[in-house]
């Protein structure tokens, strides 16, 4: 068998945040297939058990997992899951994180409080991650050391501030942590 014959290294990376912050709208963004998507419509159930404000007019919201995939040659091949973001889904993500390489913490500025159990999350289990801030139409009223400060976010965590609708800036945040990857020590033993 030669190599290309062989099957391509797979990469696993894990996009989180909180509920509405655009982790569907950047896996769909980069991905070269149709991604998988479990988007159910909000109802009348989640009054009082989600935190609505500042989502604007969302009506639908991940029950399971996004998932996108990037070939990069022939012998690498991403895969991207992304979490759901409301906290009774939150178990799931120990079960998506097995193998993932990096994580992505997408952050919205309106409600950066809704980040912080994903920094936790990867911060816990020394998964290393980027913090790409999602800017909807623009909006942003800090700066990225405000940014930073808020999240308390260790000086070595790339942080980019863009719109995940965008495709190059879906792809610049990936290459950030390919490169923050590459940049940390390697273990050995």
């Amino acid at each position: 068998m030669t190599i290309s014959q062989a099957a391509p290294a797979a990469v696993k990376i894990l996009i989180a945040g909180g509920f509405g912050v655009g982790k569907t709208t950047l896996v769909g963004a980069v991905s070269e297939v149709a991604p998988l998507r479990t988007e159910e419509l909000l109802t009348t159930a989640s009054i009082g058990v989600d935190d609505l404000a500042g989502v604007g007019q969302k009506d639908t919201t991940t029950v399971a997992l996004d998932f996108g995939r990037i070939t990069v040659s022939q012998d690498l091949v991403v895969y991207l899951f992304g979490t759901p973001g409301q906290e009774r889904f939150w178990f799931m993500w120990n079960d998506l994180v097995n193998g993932a390489l990096g994580g992505v913490v997408i952050a919205d500025t309106r409600r950066l409080e809704s980040s912080f159990a994903s920094i936790d999350f990867f911060e816990s289990r020394d998964i290393p991650f980027v913090v790409a801030i999602n800017c909807f139409y623009g909006h942003n009223t800090r700066t990225t050391d405000e940014i930073r400060a808020a999240l308390d976010l260790d000086p070595h965590v790339p942080l980019l501030v863009g719109d995940v609708r965008e495709r190059p800036f879906g792809r610049d945040v990936l290459l950030a942590l390919v490169d923050h990857l590459m940049s940390l020590p390697v273990a050995v033993g």
